[in-house]
């Protein structure tokens, strides 16, 4: 049989399944048949002629009214909903709403004149409940009370909005943005971790008024090498990685004998060196000394009190650490399994997987107390922050997705879609579009886990965290997915349940005192941006990209309020290198431009040019000024002007503050630029460390200088 492509077109619309899109240039561009195909294919839906499509949508049809209860239910507090109940037709039903605190709401049955439905010869009836508005926040679980016994369904209260930036009152938040990894001390094991985010933080906080410190995303890697150097492709979104454990710091080692001690000592000395390297950072000998390291304090006897603390910290985080630490387990075992022996080992639930539970309970019961000590390692790190007098401290980093082999995409397979990767279609700085090769979440496997998944991934981010900044934010309202094998380009995009998903984020935040940031760039719908205002999720401005509906800089004034304000991004160069236009080069250099590379110098120089007349027209840069020749006037100017705007938060690059000018990530590209790997270092191209900001006069001439903006504004 055919298949009909206007029938196609119809089921993957109504399946969440785009069939065309609003391309970076304007133009609207329709989707191919044959990507549709393989995307719903990844969705659960093969479709190979026009009698599949009927199949599909009676199914799901004959699903709807099999079902009493919805999969979940989420709601804002300020709202009421109907709940369609289904039941055989004409039996009673009583529904109620059982609370966290146990206390039990009766709801409310409304009239339903929606006709019987036949399924299998037995008719089926629709019945309606009130939800009312004003439920406690938090999540709870609707009982329905039927002729065929009991049915329950999660129940999810979530906030209007996310009130905890209210609480910096009418003093805008100044901080700095930072690759932890790139920032060692004297003290640090040849990467930046974790006790080095608690002493950068005090000293910007104390030193410099800073209010947070913005680092990357510290999620897990493998548990040995070799690692991916990209922060944003973990195995895990969930848990931190080994990299930034700083061993000393855990309170074992005290106790250590003077060879154990002795023993870890000389691990770092063979890493410590690296200090002081400022051409490229390496992570994997890093990890192989620590996990030595961590292993060797984790055969101290614990005291009773502390390994109280360890029992309540595995009991609080449940299956999903118990799940990852014996990925872990398997992981380091993985080269000697056979290939049968990892089919069998394919799923967490797996009889070989419970085998290995038992087998392998020592080594997993140490990975777990790994994440146990990087646990109390951030909180250390936030606690640090505040006592240095941030309002906000650490603000984490939640990276889009997670590799296509890991320990989520091992433990998290029933809500993972597979077939596909994520990435973005083609944009102005990448014109090929990207593919990061993560496997997406899937929106109805989601739906019917209750959202649990992202809801637990939420909690333990946000434990030690005073904000979270959401990388590529649009990707919880739709995602570009594309067929494995195919172009970044033969994508499409899915649509999630944002009310869903942004909801469980406002509510799992307001109750960790957490300030959301979205990151809200690229290509998307105008109204999404309201939405998210709207949920008190605050976006993120550029300063080079931000322009008024002609084409020119937006002026400071018209700026949002309820947002992230930077003059760059670490997908851009510092300020230094891209006023002399080092990103147009690179990306010619490696081949992902389209237009000619004099074209695309002038068109990047007549850009720049636009924003620092704006700044000249402020009275911030003189007239004659060559911005190229004095960058550090120009980076201030360029500060001060963002510090004009009503920005709740105003962040500064660590990189501007000391005068790097190379870049942390050209997106595209993997090995053909060390992405992810450049530590940090001055204009001259000498290391910078911790401490040497903290006598840095350039960082202070910065920080003050937008301080002082601020203030005045």
């Amino acid at each position: 049989m055919s298949l009909d492509p206007g029938a196609l077109r119809s089921l993957a619309r109504d399946l969440g399944v785009s069939t065309d899109f609003w391309g970076w240039d304007g133009t609207r561009k329709q989707v191919a048949d044959t990507t549709l195909v393989r995307v719903l294919a990844a969705l659960g839906h093969e479709v190979a002629d026009d009698a599949d499509v009927r199949r599909i949508r009676a199914d799901r049809a004959r699903a709807a009214w099999a079902a009493t209860l919805p999969r979940v239910v989420v709601l804002r507090e300020d709202r009421e909903e109907s709940l369609a109940v289904h039941v055989v037709d004409g039996t009673p039903v009583d529904v109620e709403a059982i609370l966290e605190d146990g206390s039990r709401r009766p709801l409310t049955q409304v009239e339903d004149f929606t006709a019987p439905y036949d399924l299998d010869g037995t008719r089926r009836g629709q019945a309606s409940f009130r939800i009312p508005r004003g439920l406690p926040l938090g999540w709870h679980t609707i009982r329905a009370h039927t002729s065929e016994g009991e049915r329950e369904c999660p129940l999810v209260v979530t906030p209007t909005r996310i009130t905890v930036q209210d609480g910096l009152g009418d003093r805008r938040a100044m901080g700095v943005q930072a690759q932890l990894y790139s920032v060692r001390s004297p003290r640090s094991w040849g990467i930046g971790d974790l006790a080095d985010a608690r002493d950068l933080a005090a000293i910007l906080g104390v030193r410099h008024g800073a209010d947070f410190l913005l680092i990357n995303p510290l999620h897990a890697s493998r548990p040995l090498p070799p690692m991916l150097p990209s922060p944003y492709l973990p195995v895990t979104r969930r848990f931190t990685s080994a990299l930034y454990v700083r061993p000393e710091d855990v309170p074992e080692f005290r106790d250590l004998p003077e060879h154990a001690r002795q023993r870890i000592a000389a691990l770092r000395s063979e890493v410590s060196p690296a200090n002081t390297r400022a051409d490229r950072l390496e992570r994997d000998p890093v990890l192989a000394s620590k996990m030595e390291a961590l292993e060797e304090i984790f055969a101290a006897p614990r005291t009773p009190a502390r390994q109280a603390l360890f029992d309540a910290y595995r009991a609080r985080e449940g299956r999903g650490l118990e799940d990852f630490a014996l990925w872990c387990a398997l992981d380091e075992h993985r080269e000697e399994l056979p290939d049968r022996t990892r089919e069998e080992l394919a799923s967490p639930d797996s009889p070989a997987a419970q085998q290995a539970r038992t087998e392998l309970a020592d080594r997993s019961t140490f990975h777990a107390w790994v994440q146990w000590v990087l646990d109390e390692q951030l909180a250390a790190a936030q606690a640090g922050a505040r006592e240095g007098g941030m309002r906000i401290g650490l603000m984490h980093d939640l990276a889009v997705g997670v590799t296509e082999v890991g320990a989520d995409a091992w433990r998290l397979g029933d809500v993972l879609a597979r077939g596909v990767g994520v990435g973005a279609p083609a944009d102005q700085y990448n014109q090929q579009g990207q593919n990061w090769h993560q496997p997406p979440w899937h929106p109805e496997a989601l739906a019917a886990a209750g959202y649990r998944p992202w809801r637990d991934q939420l909690r333990t981010l946000l434990r030690h965290a005073g904000a979270l900044r959401i990388d590529h934010v649009l990707g919880l309202f739709r995602l570009w997915w594309i067929p494995d094998g195919s172009p970044a380009s033969e994508g499409t995009y899915v649509t999630y349940d944002h009310e869903a998903m942004i909801g469980i984020l406002a509510l799992e935040a307001q109750r960790a005192g957490a300030i959301v940031v979205g990151e809200d760039l690229g290509t998307f719908e105008p109204w999404v941006r309201d939405y998210l205002t709207e949920r008190g999720i605050l976006g993120t401005s550029i300063l080079w990209f931000e322009n008024d509906a002609a084409g020119n800089p937006l002026p400071p004034e018209d700026y949002r309020r309820l947002c992230l304000a930077s003059v760059n991004t670490h997908d851009l160069p510092p300020t230094a290198g891209y006023l002399a236009g080092d990103h147009v080069r690179l990306r010619h250099e490696l081949g992902l431009l389209e237009r000619d590379l004099d074209e695309e110098i002038a068109v990047d120089a007549a850009a720049q040019a636009k924003v620092l007349d704006a700044v000249r027209a402020r009275g911030l840069l003189d007239e004659d000024a060559d911005p190229r020749e004095d960058v550090e006037a120009t980076v201030i100017a360029l500060h001060r002007y963002l510090a004009q705007t009503p920005s709740l938060l105003v962040g500064v690059s660590l990189v501007d503050c000391v005068g790097e000018r190379r870049i942390q990530n050209q997106p595209g590209t993997d090995s053909e630029y060390p992405n992810w790997r450049v530590p940090l270092a001055d204009q001259d191209g000498e290391v910078v460390t911790v401490d040497d900001i903290a006598a840095s006069a350039r960082t202070a001439r910065l920080l003050a200088a937008v301080r002082e903006a601020m203030d005045a504004t």
